[in-house]
């Protein structure tokens, strides 16, 4: 058969999706340039940074190495210096990620600039110096797990296994790098638990001391959500917002307290829904699949069929 001299369909059509995809109409809704020519956050550095993180929080749980007390601290030195300086590289390529002032040409600027660098060195600094902080809560929402789940034959069971527990050691650490301010790393690691275990939390959101979540798939807890100590959800929980203010550009509004805040000891069982910036007191039972946008007095339990010391919602 002879060949064809025109070119084939192949190269025919990859030149023209080509052309379409370099069209400015299709590109500039999706177009990043990282500012001053630095790196892009790594997805799997930031999983390393993850592990490493477990492994110090949770010595003898998690990490390649079987370490004694007596060889703790050389181990546990070593990786907190790694952690340190790839965390703060991640840090700075979220910052120039979100870096307004690229310079007069971006692309002519090699690395991050010094204010980055400066800020992501403080900003992963300041966040070591809060791991003994961590380790204390997560501790604690352990021994909370262990306390609120028959099932469970050790705090160190929960440690290991629960979706609860790996749910709260990611946005334990996003939470805190949310308070520096970092922008996007918080993000990136509260999607790692939320794709590993069905839970949700935003990074923002305020968890209080001693916290489990029995179960967990389908759980949401929004960014300006407040919870108190003593804390426990069932499967299917959403604590979200009612509505969505806008400015009157018509853009939505930011940065609002639009979220639930549970007070101490409170109990949300499976499917329930608390919407708005609404109060439940401390000690209140919800009971499942019931639908809540008011404020819940202390102590009370609310059920779909009715009330025991409290208002009933149908």
């Amino acid at each position: 058969m002879p060949h064809s001299h025109g070119a084939s369909p192949a190269i025919s059509t990859l030149d023209a999706v080509t052309d379409s995809l370099c069209r400015p109409a299709s590109l500039d809704a999706v177009w990043h340039l990282q500012a001053h020519g630095a790196a892009m956050p790594s997805l799997e550095t930031l999983r390393e940074i993850m592990g490493r993180l477990r492994a110090a929080i949770f010595p003898g749980y998690f990490g390649p190495v079987r370490v004694g007390r007596d060889s703790l601290r050389y181990h546990l030195a070593a990786n907190l210096d790694t952690i340190l300086r790839k965390l703060g590289e991640q840090i700075v390529s979220g910052l120039c990620f979100d870096c307004g002032d690229s310079g007069d040409d971006p692309l002519q600027t090699q690395g991050p600039c010094a204010r980055c660098e400066e800020r992501g060195r403080e900003a992963a600094l300041a966040f070591m110096a809060r791991l003994p902080e961590i380790r204390r809560l997560l501790a604690g929402d352990a021994a909370a797990a262990y306390e609120g789940d028959p099932a469970a034959k050790s705090p160190g069971e929960t440690i290991f296994c629960y979706p609860s527990l790996t749910a709260m050691f990611h946005h334990r650490v996003a939470h805190e790098l949310y308070l520096l301010k970092v922008p996007l790393i918080p993000r990136i690691i509260a999607e790692m638990a939320h794709s590993a275990t069905g839970i949700d939390i935003h990074p923002g959101a305020s968890v209080g001391e001693e916290f489990f979540i029995d179960h967990g798939t389908g759980v949401v807890i929004g960014e300006t959500c407040v919870i108190g100590r003593g804390c426990r959800l069932y499967q299917g929980v959403t604590l979200g917002a009612l509505s969505f203010p806008k400015n009157p550009d018509g853009t939505l509004t930011k940065g609002i307290p639009r979220h639930p805040v549970l007070r101490d000891n409170v109990t949300v069982y499976a499917g329930a829904t608390i919407l708005g910036r609404v109060t439940i007191g401390e000690g209140a039972v919800i009971g499942g699949n019931v639908w809540i946008t008011e404020d819940v007095p202390p102590g009370a339990h609310i059920s779909q069929k009715g009330n025991s010391g409290g208002r009933g919602k149908k």
